[in-house]
């Protein structure tokens, strides 16, 4: 064990195996998870091959079989909740993307969200099982998060009870689905329905791709992989092109919409209903920035706490990089990022299946709200951990740009959550929305609930500038209840103007569509508020909950220098609203030092109490027992470059000139380009010949460039006639 590790957890101000639970939801939860993960680790099946020496084609084989042999493992332990699902396949798939993923996250909850009874029975035990293994095509190579711009088409024919599948467009092609491209066998597919010569929009259908058994594509099918991309290296997106393709009419999920056998269209009680699959994953995804960003905060700080770097005070010796109020700035509030949004993933997951369960009753009450909620925090949660990443993978310096990091892979696996599923300038304008038509119930006299219900203040809402002199004035930078006051007023403002602007914008441009288009800067800064709000909020309330002084008192500063470090990210907002003023936005900046001296000491203890396995956190830079240097020079040995002393098919240097004759050449009649591409071609060949530096008695690059100058002065210029290369490379010294 590090010895600086063990001094900052023992320097801990608290248990972290308590805030550990409070994490999990329970101590029994904690329990329970850890068993699963020493399942898989004490398993002498299970193997963990380091993703960052393996070719593309290697990361999808491993993951195929992670992913089939995590299929079988499930079945031998007995698990079967979700959430016990959830926590083993992140230990056993260790950091690798899972090519059938989609088959649990979007193709059987869409089975179970839009699918009949009867089309239950038929396909979602062959699909839990893997027999059927699907994906969710709805992006095209022309449209994505603009869902009625889609332009695959499902024409129905009465005649056979068939529905006609076609991609009538190059830019129809269904684009970027994970597991499309070589894994899955059946799609749900997103098509525009027609049926008596009228579209009805999007539906899904069940599409059979590939042959059961033999995997190839099936007839009228064209289906592959789109290629290497930024990041998942071991997930096969593809594209899936169908050409008069035709499917039974039960394929198409009918639970609410329904197609009659004599093609009548039968539409649903509420349009809403078949977003079901993609407030789920939203929700979902929610929770998984909160881990990428809680891994990456953890390597960040145990790797600061090791790390010893420069001088405070001249003479003494290298301090710790963390005690360096710069790192704890650029650390210690993303820390607390994560932890707001460990609370707000949970109350996500909690609120998405009471929602889901009450539209099971038929109360679609809520219904609109969880949907602009998913939306906006999707987008919120995942840009912000997309930017925190990078602030982590940089405050580790040059090793953070290493793969043996860690940081690396968490960056580009996470990244795509910020355009997939939802672009997230249009999730935050679909929450926007939202906002605008309950600021509008508000002011035509009614009330409204949820998270909005601040917005019934605004008639009588008037926020007054405060009194400098008195400290602290209206908003008491000290207490979580009044910083989520503040930040309340601030959404209330920000979605006002909005209104206000589009209402102003209406008027002027008689067009409601021009009119939000001229808005959508204000709308979007009014959802970014609102979700800002939420997640204060939540973290606030959380709070109330935790009864361990301990706990309760360091994620109180944690809470504290969230809030605080918003406000200062924002401050213009809270000072043109009057919410602030100036001589509190200063007292705001230095209370923040103060949290980032009271939060030092437990930094490590926090980071620990996420609990992620080495393996899970795959970073040299993060391990818990802070040996990094040791296991950085045991990585960098691993690289297939070091397998042999001399690389083979490679000469060295490169351009090693064996013959070289020089020919006198009158230059006179050349054009002045001519002479200088001569120039330059000589400087650069032959100064990579170490026998040419040698002839010329020349071992600078100035010296050979006033050699090369002084020939073209002359008029005379020294150009290669020959250049022959020998299968013995020549012995040279680096310079």
């Amino acid at each position: 064990m590090n010895q600086d590790l063990r001094r900052e957890r023992e320097a801990a101000s608290f248990n972290p195996e308590l805030l550990t639970h409070v994490l999990d939801g329970s101590p029994e939860n904690t329990r329970r998870r850890r068993e699963i993960e020493n399942l898989i680790l004490n398993d002498p099946d299970f193997q963990h091959e380091d993703l960052n020496f393996l070719t593309r084609s290697q990361r999808y084989e491993v993951a195929v079989r992670k992913s089939a042999n995590m299929v079988k493992k499930m079945r031998d332990f007995g698990i079967a909740d979700p959430e016990e699902i959830m926590w083993f396949k992140k230990v056993h798939l260790v950091n690798f993307v899972e090519p059938v993923g989609l088959n649990y996250s979007m193709f059987i909850p869409t089975l179970l969200n839009q699918g009949t009874t009867a089309q239950q029975e038929k396909w979602l035990l062959s699909s839990k099982g893997l027999q059927i293994i699907g994906t969710y095509a709805q992006t095209e190579m022309g449209h994505g998060t603009h869902l009625r711009g889609l332009e695959t088409t499902a024409t129905y024919d009465p005649e056979t009870q068939e529905f006609i599948l076609n991609s009538p467009t190059v830019t129809s092609i269904k684009w970027w689905p994970g597991g499309l491209g070589k894994t899955s066998n059946h799609a749900i597919v997103l098509a525009q329905l027609i049926t008596k010569g009228k579209c009805y929009g999007l539906h899904a259908f069940i599409v059979p791709i590939r042959e059961i058994g033999t995997h190839k594509p099936l007839p009228g099918i064209t289906v592959g992989d789109i290629g290497p991309k930024f990041g998942y290296d071991e997930m096969d997106n593809g594209y899936l092109k169908m050409d008069n393709y035709r499917i039974p009419r039960e394929n198409m999920l009918m639970k609410y919409a329904q197609v009659k056998p004599d093609g009548t269209y039968v539409k649903p009680v509420s349009n809403k209903l078949t977003y079901g699959t993609m407030v789920f994953v939203r929700s979902f995804l929610v929770g998984e920035a909160a881990r990428s960003l809680s891994k990456a905060c953890t390597i960040a700080i145990r790797y600061s706490a090791v790390r010893h770097q420069s001088e405070i005070k001249p003479g003494e010796p290298e301090p710790q990089i963390l005690d360096f109020q710069t790192q704890q700035y650029k650390l210690f509030p993303l820390l607390a990022t994560a932890y707001a949004f460990q609370f707000v993933g949970a109350y996500m997951k909690e609120t998405y299946h009471r929602i889901n369960e009450d539209i099971g009753h038929g109360d679609l009450s809520e219904l609109p709200e969880l949907h602009a909620l998913t939306a906006g925090l999707k987008a919120f949660t995942s840009w912000t951990t997309n930017a925190a990443i990078e602030a982590c993978r940089m405050a580790c310096g040059g090793h953070g740009y290493s793969h043996c990091s860690g940081l690396p892979n968490i960056y580009v696996t996470f990244t795509p959550t910020c355009t997939f599923e939802g672009e997230n300038t249009v999730m935050m304008l679909q929450t926007a929305r939202f906002l605008m038509k309950s600021y509008d119930q508000v002011h035509s006299g009614k009330l409204v609930c949820g998270m909005v219900s601040y917005l019934n203040d605004l008639p009588t809402q008037r926020i007054q500038p405060q009194q400098v002199a008195v400290w602290p004035t209206v908003v008491d930078i000290d207490s979580p209840d009044s910083l989520t006051e503040a930040y309340k007023l601030r959404a209330a403002r920000l979605v006002e103007i909005a209104a206000k602007n589009l209402q102003n914008e209406v008027i002027r441009r008689e067009s409601k569509e021009v009119a939000w288009n001229l808005t959508s800067v204000d709308l979007v800064r009014a959802s970014e508020a609102h979700c800002h709000y939420v997640v204060v909020k939540l973290f606030s309330e959380k709070l109330l909950k935790i009864q361990d002084k301990s706990i309760h008192t360091v994620l109180r500063n944690l809470c504290l220098l969230y809030c605080l470090y918003g406000i200062s990210q924002k401050a213009g907002d809270f000072l043109q609203g009057s919410i602030m003023t100036e001589s509190q936005i200063t007292q705001v900046n230095q209370r923040i030092k103060e949290l980032l001296t009271a939060v030092r000491p437990d930094a490590v203890a926090l980071v620990d109490a996420f609990d992620f396995k080495d393996v899970t956190l795959g970073s040299v830079l993060g391990r818990y027992d802070g040996n990094v240097y040791e296991h950085l020079f045991e990585w960098a040995k691993k690289s297939p470059l070091n397998k042999a002393e001399v690389q083979k098919n490679c000469v060295f240097p490169p351009f090693e000139i064996l013959h070289l004759n020089i020919k006198a050449e009158r230059i006179s009649e050349l054009t002045p380009l001519r002479k200088l591409w001569n120039l330059l071609w000589l400087f650069q060949t032959l100064y990579l010949s170490n026998r040419f530096r040698r002839e010329l008695g020349c071992s600078h690059s100035t010296q050979v460039f006033h050699f090369l100058n002084h020939l073209i002065t002359v008029g005379h210029v020294h150009t290669y006639t020959k250049l022959e290369y020998c299968n013995t490379s020549l012995s040279h010294t680096s310079t």
